[in-house]
């Protein structure tokens, strides 16, 4: 009895089935990236909130909001990075280990606080970030805290500012004025719900020899300097928005000033407050994701001044989240209106801002 001969595939019909998989594989890939960026992003989220629950509970036991950067009495040679927002709020953070063993009498980049400089808080980086830190001390920050709106408007007119001026502190050279002082949420007269506390902020591309333009990827994580002249606490709402249509503006071809590369959330648990706010704060003068532009007038084009814009950008697409200073987070997206932006920036000019305009 013959047996019956088995057909095999053709080469045609295994082309076909090879081409059906590539195509569903095509199609289901973006749905794969897009849910997990969803949870990415839900867990920025969570992470905001921890930071926000911290600040209360902060405010609860201070009766004052944490301030941007801390006095200290001994200086050191880094002495332009003293313990900032994020050391205070580490027992709010379920880091009392951490809060206990930082000197607080000297600056993050001293060898007094090497163990805790070190020390990465996966709370304080964003999932979505793709960027190694740095070499030294290999940790990052994303989360800013927001410095308030156009220096042109007011500057220092965020929720979370620095101590009074003081010449022999950690702010000496940096601007004074009224804002400068330790409030608590009464301070925060346009509503705590309309006013942002915290933002995103991709971290420093590194230094590097090849050039990067304004339109590359690697953009939003380095400085553009411009011959535009900022005039701090002037009141000047046309300067301010001449200075972001001119941050806007930048030709694509444009090189980014190399060395500001590694300073974008660089010591997580530092801030200044006379040429390094752009390591842990930003500020409402250019719109989400947009590019990060200095002054002609800065303090320091490599570190970001309170004149410059230093701008939050997130890898979500279409915008940032962001931490009110009610403690709650919403979505801000990049086409926000540039008054809008500015509005949810300060803590105290009066706008009336209406929750659905953002």
């Amino acid at each position: 009895m013959r047996g019956r001969l088995r057909r095999g595939f053709t080469l045609i019909e295994l082309l076909v089935v090879i081409a059906i998989i590539a195509v569903l594989i095509a199609l289901l890939l973006p749905a794969v990236q897009s849910a997990r960026e969803a949870a990415r992003r839900s867990q920025c989220v969570n992470n905001l909130k921890q930071i926000g629950l911290a600040v209360h509970n902060y405010v609860s036991q201070q009766n004052v909001l944490p301030p941007f950067a801390q006095n200290y009495t001994n200086v050191g040679p880094w002495q332009a990075w003293p313990m900032g927002w994020s050391a205070s709020l580490l027992p709010g953070l379920e880091q009392t280990n951490m809060y206990n063993a930082t000197n607080w009498v000297w600056g993050a980049w001293e060898q007094m606080n090497y163990t805790v400089t070190k020390s990465q808080l996966n709370v304080l980086v964003c999932p979505s970030e793709n960027m190694p830190p740095p070499a030294w001390p290999n940790t990052k920050l994303n989360y800013m805290a927001n410095l308030g709106g156009p220096a042109s408007l007011g500057v220092w007119s965020g929720p979370i500012a620095p101590m009074k001026h003081d010449p022999n502190g950690s702010d000496s050279g940096g601007p004074t004025n009224s804002n400068c002082a330790s409030f608590g949420f009464e301070s925060v007269i346009d509503g705590t719900s309309n006013t942002v506390m915290f933002s995103e902020k991709l971290v420093g591309g590194g230094l590097r020899t090849a050039p990067v333009t304004s339109g590359s990827n690697l953009a939003k994580r380095y400085f553009f300097n411009t011959s535009f002249t900022v005039n701090g606490d002037s009141g000047n709402a046309a300067q301010a928005l001449q200075f972001v249509q001119t941050c806007k503006s930048i030709p694509a071809t444009l090189t980014a000033n190399l060395n500001s590369g590694q300073y974008f959330g660089f010591l997580w648990n530092s801030a200044a407050c006379n040429t390094n706010e752009n390591n842990s704060g930003y500020n409402h003068t250019n719109t989400p994701n947009g590019l990060s532009c200095t002054a002609a007038n800065t303090q320091n084009a490599d570190l970001g001044g309170y004149m410059d814009a230093l701008t939050a950008t997130s890898n979500h697409p279409g915008g940032v989240n962001a931490c009110m200073t009610d403690g709650s987070v919403r979505f801000i997206k990049d086409t926000i209106s540039i008054p809008t932006w500015w509005a949810i920036g300060t803590r105290n000019q009066g706008e009336v801002v209406s929750a659905d305009s953002y």
